[in-house]
Protein backbone atom coordinates (compact mmCIF):
# COMPACT_ATOMS: atom_id res chain seq x y z
CA UNK A 1 0.00 0.00 0.00
CA UNK A 2 2.79 2.33 0.42
CA UNK A 3 4.40 1.58 -1.93
CA UNK A 4 1.34 2.11 -4.29
CA UNK A 5 1.15 5.14 -2.34
CA UNK A 6 4.41 6.60 -3.49
CA UNK A 7 4.23 5.39 -6.85
CA UNK A 8 0.98 7.66 -6.76
CA UNK A 9 2.43 10.77 -5.40
CA UNK A 10 5.37 10.64 -7.94
CA UNK A 11 3.19 10.41 -10.61
CA UNK A 12 1.28 13.05 -9.57
CA UNK A 13 4.33 15.57 -8.89
CA UNK A 14 5.80 14.46 -12.29
CA UNK A 15 2.30 15.54 -14.30
CA UNK A 16 2.08 18.50 -12.42
CA UNK A 17 5.37 19.42 -13.33
CA UNK A 18 5.71 18.35 -16.77
CA UNK A 19 2.14 20.17 -16.96
CA UNK A 20 3.40 23.05 -15.54
CA UNK A 21 6.19 23.19 -18.06
CA UNK A 22 3.82 22.91 -20.69
CA UNK A 23 1.90 25.54 -19.85
CA UNK A 24 4.98 27.09 -19.38
CA UNK A 25 6.27 26.90 -22.62
CA UNK A 26 3.22 27.71 -24.55
CA UNK A 27 1.94 30.81 -23.37
CA UNK A 28 2.40 33.73 -25.37
CA UNK A 29 5.55 36.30 -24.78
CA UNK A 30 2.90 39.09 -24.10
CA UNK A 31 1.53 36.59 -21.22
CA UNK A 32 4.86 36.04 -19.25
CA UNK A 33 5.21 37.82 -16.16
CA UNK A 34 8.17 40.73 -16.57
CA UNK A 35 10.61 41.34 -13.94
CA UNK A 36 9.69 43.47 -11.50
CA UNK A 37 11.87 45.50 -9.27
CA UNK A 38 11.96 44.86 -6.19
CA UNK A 39 12.98 47.91 -5.03
CA UNK A 40 14.96 51.56 -6.76
CA UNK A 41 17.84 51.82 -4.79
CA UNK A 42 20.16 50.95 -7.00
CA UNK A 43 19.13 53.88 -9.40
CA UNK A 44 18.77 55.99 -6.59
CA UNK A 45 22.27 55.17 -5.17
CA UNK A 46 24.22 55.46 -9.03
CA UNK A 47 22.23 58.85 -10.44
CA UNK A 48 21.26 60.58 -6.99
CA UNK A 49 24.73 62.36 -7.12
CA UNK A 50 23.76 63.67 -10.37
CA UNK A 51 21.24 65.77 -8.73
CA UNK A 52 21.33 69.27 -7.23
CA UNK A 53 19.63 71.85 -5.31
CA UNK A 54 19.13 74.81 -7.11
CA UNK A 55 19.52 78.26 -4.71
CA UNK A 56 19.00 81.64 -6.10
CA UNK A 57 18.61 85.06 -5.37
CA UNK A 58 16.08 86.88 -6.97
CA UNK A 59 14.78 90.42 -7.74
CA UNK A 60 10.92 90.74 -6.39
CA UNK A 61 8.30 93.49 -6.82
CA UNK A 62 7.37 94.44 -3.74
CA UNK A 63 3.81 95.06 -4.34
CA UNK A 64 4.03 91.50 -5.86
CA UNK A 65 5.25 89.57 -2.75
CA UNK A 66 2.80 91.70 -0.56
CA UNK A 67 0.05 90.19 -2.76
CA UNK A 68 1.33 86.55 -2.34
CA UNK A 69 2.46 87.16 1.21
CA UNK A 70 -0.90 88.83 2.00
CA UNK A 71 0.78 91.31 4.24
CA UNK A 72 -0.85 94.22 6.26
CA UNK A 73 -1.85 97.20 4.41
CA UNK A 74 1.10 99.25 6.52
CA UNK A 75 3.47 96.79 6.04
CA UNK A 76 3.17 97.35 2.03
CA UNK A 77 3.24 101.14 2.99
CA UNK A 78 6.61 100.84 5.07
CA UNK A 79 7.96 98.31 2.82
CA UNK A 80 7.11 100.37 -0.63
CA UNK A 81 8.04 103.34 0.84
CA UNK A 82 11.53 101.91 2.35
CA UNK A 83 12.54 99.22 0.02
CA UNK A 84 10.99 98.89 -3.34
CA UNK A 85 12.81 95.82 -4.37
CA UNK A 86 14.17 93.09 -2.17
CA UNK A 87 16.32 89.87 -3.19
CA UNK A 88 14.68 86.71 -2.21
CA UNK A 89 16.03 82.92 -1.64
CA UNK A 90 14.30 80.24 -3.83
CA UNK A 91 14.65 76.73 -4.41
CA UNK A 92 14.82 73.98 -7.08
CA UNK A 93 16.08 70.91 -8.62
CA UNK A 94 18.31 70.28 -11.54
CA UNK A 95 20.59 67.48 -12.52
CA UNK A 96 23.95 67.50 -14.35
CA UNK A 97 23.95 66.24 -17.50
CA UNK A 98 28.00 67.31 -18.80
CA UNK A 99 31.41 66.11 -17.17
CA UNK A 100 32.09 69.78 -18.02
CA UNK A 101 29.83 71.02 -15.45
CA UNK A 102 26.45 71.42 -17.57
CA UNK A 103 23.35 71.30 -15.58
CA UNK A 104 19.84 71.11 -16.48
CA UNK A 105 16.76 72.60 -14.78
CA UNK A 106 13.52 75.11 -15.22
CA UNK A 107 13.51 78.09 -16.64
CA UNK A 108 11.14 79.67 -14.01
CA UNK A 109 13.22 78.44 -11.47
CA UNK A 110 16.52 81.07 -12.31
CA UNK A 111 14.13 83.45 -13.90
CA UNK A 112 15.31 87.30 -12.84
CA UNK A 113 17.62 85.42 -10.44
CA UNK A 114 20.21 87.64 -9.51
CA UNK A 115 22.67 84.89 -7.90
CA UNK A 116 22.50 81.50 -8.53
CA UNK A 117 24.10 78.25 -6.50
CA UNK A 118 23.79 74.58 -6.51
CA UNK A 119 24.05 72.38 -3.64
CA UNK A 120 25.22 68.69 -3.81
CA UNK A 121 23.95 65.63 -1.57
CA UNK A 122 27.06 66.16 0.11
CA UNK A 123 25.80 69.77 1.30
CA UNK A 124 28.40 72.01 -0.80
CA UNK A 125 27.54 74.72 -2.61
CA UNK A 126 29.02 76.45 -6.02
CA UNK A 127 28.51 78.86 -7.56
CA UNK A 128 27.04 78.48 -10.84
CA UNK A 129 26.01 80.86 -14.42
CA UNK A 130 23.75 80.86 -16.86
CA UNK A 131 24.31 79.61 -19.89
CA UNK A 132 20.70 80.31 -21.36
CA UNK A 133 17.33 79.38 -21.22
CA UNK A 134 14.07 78.81 -23.25
CA UNK A 135 10.88 80.26 -21.81
CA UNK A 136 8.98 78.29 -24.56
CA UNK A 137 9.44 75.07 -23.05
CA UNK A 138 10.58 76.06 -19.50
CA UNK A 139 14.20 74.89 -19.60
CA UNK A 140 17.13 76.65 -18.77
CA UNK A 141 20.94 75.32 -18.51
CA UNK A 142 23.55 75.95 -15.88
CA UNK A 143 27.21 75.84 -15.71
CA UNK A 144 29.30 75.02 -12.74
CA UNK A 145 33.39 74.34 -12.82
CA UNK A 146 33.64 70.46 -13.30
CA UNK A 147 34.48 68.60 -10.04
CA UNK A 148 36.81 65.16 -10.18
CA UNK A 149 34.65 62.15 -10.25
CA UNK A 150 31.35 64.25 -10.85
CA UNK A 151 28.52 62.14 -11.40
CA UNK A 152 26.35 62.59 -14.52
CA UNK A 153 22.71 61.92 -15.77
CA UNK A 154 22.01 60.31 -18.75
CA UNK A 155 19.51 61.38 -21.37
CA UNK A 156 16.62 58.53 -21.42
CA UNK A 157 14.18 58.22 -24.78
CA UNK A 158 10.68 59.67 -23.85
CA UNK A 159 9.12 58.49 -26.80
CA UNK A 160 9.62 54.79 -25.69
CA UNK A 161 7.57 55.14 -22.51
CA UNK A 162 4.64 54.17 -22.59
CA UNK A 163 1.74 54.52 -19.69
CA UNK A 164 2.47 52.43 -17.00
CA UNK A 165 5.94 52.23 -16.91
CA UNK A 166 8.07 52.73 -13.24
CA UNK A 167 9.05 56.74 -13.22
CA UNK A 168 11.35 57.97 -10.68
CA UNK A 169 11.67 61.55 -9.04
CA UNK A 170 14.31 63.01 -7.42
CA UNK A 171 14.44 66.53 -6.59
CA UNK A 172 14.70 69.11 -3.02
CA UNK A 173 10.85 69.47 -2.48
CA UNK A 174 10.41 72.03 0.06
CA UNK A 175 14.42 72.11 0.53
CA UNK A 176 14.80 68.75 1.28
CA UNK A 177 17.51 67.70 -0.84
CA UNK A 178 17.59 64.41 -2.74
CA UNK A 179 13.85 63.22 -1.65
CA UNK A 180 12.85 60.39 -4.70
CA UNK A 181 9.35 59.42 -5.17
CA UNK A 182 8.12 56.50 -7.39
CA UNK A 183 5.47 56.57 -9.68
CA UNK A 184 4.44 55.02 -12.85
CA UNK A 185 3.59 57.35 -16.06
CA UNK A 186 0.05 58.22 -16.16
CA UNK A 187 -0.21 59.73 -19.73
CA UNK A 188 1.62 60.96 -22.46
CA UNK A 189 1.42 64.18 -24.64
CA UNK A 190 -0.61 66.52 -21.98
CA UNK A 191 -1.36 69.79 -23.02
CA UNK A 192 -1.44 71.86 -19.86
CA UNK A 193 -1.83 75.27 -21.86
CA UNK A 194 1.48 76.31 -20.46
CA UNK A 195 3.45 77.22 -23.61
CA UNK A 196 2.99 77.05 -27.10
CA UNK A 197 4.84 73.54 -27.38
CA UNK A 198 3.26 71.47 -24.58
CA UNK A 199 3.58 67.86 -24.82
CA UNK A 200 3.56 66.86 -20.97
CA UNK A 201 4.61 63.49 -19.74
CA UNK A 202 2.15 63.05 -16.51
CA UNK A 203 3.03 61.02 -13.86
CA UNK A 204 1.90 60.10 -10.29
CA UNK A 205 5.42 60.18 -8.57
CA UNK A 206 4.93 63.08 -5.90
CA UNK A 207 6.36 66.38 -7.54
CA UNK A 208 5.68 69.28 -4.84
CA UNK A 209 7.16 72.66 -4.82
CA UNK A 210 11.11 72.77 -5.34
CA UNK A 211 11.13 69.76 -7.23
CA UNK A 212 10.85 72.19 -10.55
CA UNK A 213 13.53 71.39 -12.83
CA UNK A 214 14.69 68.13 -11.01
CA UNK A 215 14.97 64.65 -13.20
CA UNK A 216 12.37 62.15 -14.08
CA UNK A 217 14.18 58.71 -14.42
CA UNK A 218 12.76 55.18 -15.82
CA UNK A 219 13.55 52.13 -14.34
CA UNK A 220 16.95 51.74 -15.93
CA UNK A 221 18.10 55.30 -14.65
CA UNK A 222 17.75 57.36 -17.47
CA UNK A 223 16.29 61.06 -17.54
CA UNK A 224 13.12 60.74 -19.32
CA UNK A 225 11.60 63.97 -18.70
CA UNK A 226 12.23 67.04 -16.70
CA UNK A 227 9.44 67.74 -13.53
CA UNK A 228 8.41 70.88 -14.41
CA UNK A 229 4.52 71.81 -13.01
CA UNK A 230 1.56 69.95 -10.73
CA UNK A 231 -2.18 70.06 -11.12
CA UNK A 232 -3.61 70.54 -7.67
CA UNK A 233 -6.25 72.95 -6.38
CA UNK A 234 -4.68 72.50 -3.29
CA UNK A 235 -1.26 73.43 -4.51
CA UNK A 236 0.19 70.34 -3.43
CA UNK A 237 1.31 66.88 -4.85
CA UNK A 238 -2.38 65.22 -5.32
CA UNK A 239 -0.68 62.79 -8.03
CA UNK A 240 -0.99 64.63 -10.64
CA UNK A 241 2.61 65.95 -11.79
CA UNK A 242 3.80 66.82 -15.33
CA UNK A 243 7.50 66.52 -17.04
CA UNK A 244 9.25 68.41 -20.32
CA UNK A 245 9.91 65.14 -22.15
CA UNK A 246 13.43 63.99 -22.70
CA UNK A 247 12.75 64.31 -27.08
CA UNK A 248 12.17 68.09 -26.07
CA UNK A 249 14.42 68.69 -22.93
CA UNK A 250 17.61 67.30 -24.41
CA UNK A 251 17.16 68.79 -28.19
CA UNK A 252 16.59 72.55 -26.28
CA UNK A 253 19.36 71.83 -24.04
CA UNK A 254 22.07 70.32 -25.83
CA UNK A 255 21.77 74.03 -28.60
CA UNK A 256 21.56 76.03 -25.35
CA UNK A 257 24.82 74.38 -24.33
CA UNK A 258 26.39 74.57 -28.24
CA UNK A 259 25.07 78.38 -28.64
CA UNK A 260 23.66 79.75 -25.37
CA UNK A 261 20.29 80.40 -27.43
CA UNK A 262 17.73 77.94 -29.23
CA UNK A 263 16.58 79.06 -32.78
CA UNK A 264 13.47 77.14 -33.73
CA UNK A 265 12.49 77.09 -37.67
CA UNK A 266 9.05 79.49 -38.70
CA UNK A 267 6.61 78.48 -41.15
CA UNK A 268 4.48 81.70 -41.03
CA UNK A 269 0.54 80.13 -40.80
CA UNK A 270 -1.98 80.73 -38.78
CA UNK A 271 -3.38 77.21 -37.31
CA UNK A 272 -7.01 76.07 -36.62
CA UNK A 273 -8.78 72.84 -34.84
CA UNK A 274 -10.76 70.48 -37.51
CA UNK A 275 -13.94 70.33 -35.79
CA UNK A 276 -16.83 68.25 -37.02
CA UNK A 277 -18.53 70.75 -38.83
CA UNK A 278 -15.44 71.77 -40.49
CA UNK A 279 -14.05 68.28 -41.60
CA UNK A 280 -18.01 67.31 -43.01
CA UNK A 281 -18.10 70.65 -44.88
CA UNK A 282 -14.36 69.84 -46.49
CA UNK A 283 -15.71 65.94 -46.80
CA UNK A 284 -13.31 64.32 -44.39
CA UNK A 285 -14.25 61.53 -42.58
CA UNK A 286 -11.94 62.48 -39.44
CA UNK A 287 -10.93 65.26 -37.50
CA UNK A 288 -6.88 64.93 -37.90
CA UNK A 289 -4.98 67.59 -39.26
CA UNK A 290 -3.68 70.88 -38.81
CA UNK A 291 -6.31 73.08 -41.20
CA UNK A 292 -4.63 76.66 -42.43
CA UNK A 293 -6.45 79.37 -41.39
CA UNK A 294 -4.08 82.23 -43.08
CA UNK A 295 -0.54 82.09 -44.73
CA UNK A 296 1.86 85.23 -44.12
CA UNK A 297 2.87 87.11 -47.14
CA UNK A 298 6.24 86.27 -48.20
CA UNK A 299 6.52 83.46 -45.37
CA UNK A 300 8.24 80.11 -46.24
CA UNK A 301 4.52 78.50 -46.15
CA UNK A 302 3.50 80.65 -49.24
CA UNK A 303 6.87 80.18 -50.99
CA UNK A 304 5.97 76.44 -50.28
CA UNK A 305 2.64 76.77 -51.96
CA UNK A 306 0.74 76.03 -48.90
CA UNK A 307 -3.12 77.98 -48.94
CA UNK A 308 -5.90 78.77 -47.10
CA UNK A 309 -7.98 75.84 -46.08
CA UNK A 310 -5.24 73.18 -46.70
CA UNK A 311 -5.07 70.68 -44.05
CA UNK A 312 -1.27 69.63 -42.86
CA UNK A 313 -1.68 65.68 -41.88
CA UNK A 314 2.09 64.75 -42.33
CA UNK A 315 5.24 66.62 -41.88
CA UNK A 316 8.82 65.40 -41.05
CA UNK A 317 7.91 61.69 -41.14
CA UNK A 318 5.49 61.95 -38.66
CA UNK A 319 1.36 62.42 -38.94
CA UNK A 320 0.29 65.43 -37.64
CA UNK A 321 -3.26 65.01 -35.60
CA UNK A 322 -3.61 68.89 -34.82
CA UNK A 323 -2.11 71.99 -34.91
CA UNK A 324 0.05 71.45 -31.88
CA UNK A 325 1.88 68.69 -33.52
CA UNK A 326 2.62 70.83 -36.44
CA UNK A 327 4.17 73.83 -34.10
CA UNK A 328 5.79 71.08 -32.86
CA UNK A 329 7.52 69.61 -35.99
CA UNK A 330 8.08 72.96 -37.26
CA UNK A 331 10.03 73.97 -33.93
CA UNK A 332 11.88 70.46 -33.85
CA UNK A 333 13.22 72.01 -37.51
CA UNK A 334 16.23 73.62 -38.12
CA UNK A 335 15.88 77.25 -39.83
CA UNK A 336 16.96 77.07 -43.29
CA UNK A 337 16.12 73.07 -43.80
CA UNK A 338 13.72 71.47 -45.36
CA UNK A 339 10.90 70.37 -43.39
CA UNK A 340 9.42 66.70 -45.47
Amino acid sequence: MAGNLKTRLFFTLFASTLGAAISSATLPAYAQSAAVPTDFTAVVKQKAPAVVAILTKQMIDEEARQARDNLPLGELFRRRFGEPRVREPALGSGFIVSPEGHIVTNNHVVDNASEIHVRFTDKTDVAAKLVGRDPSTDIAVLKIEPRPNMAVAAWGDSDKMEPGAWTIAIGSPFGLGGTVTVGVLSARARDIRAGPYDDFLQTDASINQDNSGGPLFNAAGEVIGVNTAILSPLGVNVGIGFAVPSRTAQAVSDQIIRTGKVERGYLGVRLQELTTGIAQALGRSDMKGALVASVEPGSPAEKAGIKIGDIVTRADDQFITGPRDLSRAVARTKPGSRLG
